[in-house]
């Protein structure tokens, strides 16, 4: 189940914690984000050594600048704290284009 925090600070936080995080930037108006939500938890499934953290871009606006988010949905993956991999550009994006996204983290 995708985490979600209602901070900024909460969230990079989260991505500083030890193990694997996926944060996942997201807007509820998107509609590429729309077209890849259904396969989420399947993506979660799959790759269940990953904390998947859920951001709003809009309401975390100050993180995605930060982070250098442009386009939505995107994701940037962290291994305790360390960036080791981003999937961040404006194109929708499948589901097998995410999970060769984070194959290719390993």
């Amino acid at each position: 189940m995708m985490k979600k925090f209602a901070s900024n600070a909460e969230i990079l936080e989260a991505a500083k914690a030890p193990g694997k995080q996926m944060l996942f930037f997201s807007a509820d108006w998107c509609p590429d984000c729309r077209f890849i939500k259904p396969a989420m938890p399947e993506v979660e499934k799959d790759f269940a050594d990953y904390n998947f953290i859920y951001v709003d871009r809009d309401d975390n606006i100050e993180v995605a600048q930060q982070m250098g988010v442009m386009g939505i949905p995107s994701f940037i993956a962290f291994e305790d704290g360390k960036e080791i991999g981003r999937f961040v550009n404006k194109d929708r994006k499948t589901k097998q284009e995410v999970e060769d996204f984070i194959s290719s983290l390993a």
